[in-house]
């Protein structure tokens, strides 16, 4: 069954605007030391994937999880697109066992995720810089007890939730496209509804990857 041209052209040219636009980024503004020292920033990008002795036990469970919806979203995001954007077909045979297997542990680590960092990715003043100098301009009052962070983590806060609020279409949509509750047209609306939900949700999950690692290289700089 073929997909629709234009959800085809429209995930690549999606795919490219973010992969260009991140690589952009990272050239007109690469982290410390990136140009001088490639190869020890890819070893530091490598060690990434590994538990740091530092880490609680609470911590530990959070990367495990954490690694393992990566891994599944790599998983998801192959057998998803690589029919669509490649072959030009909608997911069938083996690529949608496998994408079927690994779909429901995502929603769990996701699940999971959403509950141990809400708190890390609560929106607060400093996430907003510019605001508070405004504030502090027509109120004249200065903030002594909180510093303002260089760099704001403000882009993570913003896709972490985002992430959280497509998953729920995301699930929800396919879900109910396996009851035969629905006639046809609304099965065909609900697997679309997946299908643009799956491709707003993979270029949200590369942003925040890319922004993530990012900031963890500036730390370790």
């Amino acid at each position: 069954m073929q997909v629709s041209d234009i959800y085809r052209t429209l995930s690549i040219v999606a795919f490219l605007i973010t992969l260009g636009g991140l690589s952009l980024n990272c050239i007109l503004r690469p982290c410390k030391e990136c140009w001088r020292h490639p190869l020890k920033k890819l070893v530091q990008l490598f060690t990434m994937l590994f538990i740091e002795q530092k880490l609680s036990p609470a911590g530990v469970f959070r990367k495990l999880v954490y690694l393992l919806a990566l891994l599944c979203f790599v998983v998801l995001a192959i057998t998803g697109f690589y029919p669509t954007l490649i072959l030009g077909e909608h997911i069938s045979g083996y690529l949608l066992m496998i994408h079927a297997t690994f779909a429901p542990v995502l929603a769990i680590c996701l699940a999971i995720l959403a509950v141990m960092w809400a708190r890390n990715c609560r929106f607060n003043r400093n996430d907003w810089p510019w605001f508070q100098r405004i504030v502090q301009r027509i109120t004249l009052v200065k903030n002594a007890d909180e510093e303002i962070s260089c760099e704001s983590l403000i882009g993570q806060k913003i896709t972490f939730w985002l992430i959280i609020f497509l998953a729920l279409p995301l699930i929800l949509s396919i879900v109910l496209s396996m009851f035969p509750y629905f006639g046809t047209y609304w099965q065909e609306l609900l697997l679309s509804v997946h299908r643009y939900t799956a491709l707003a949700f993979a270029i949200i999950v590369i942003v925040h990857t890319y922004l993530l690692i990012r900031s963890k290289m500036q730390q370790r700089a």
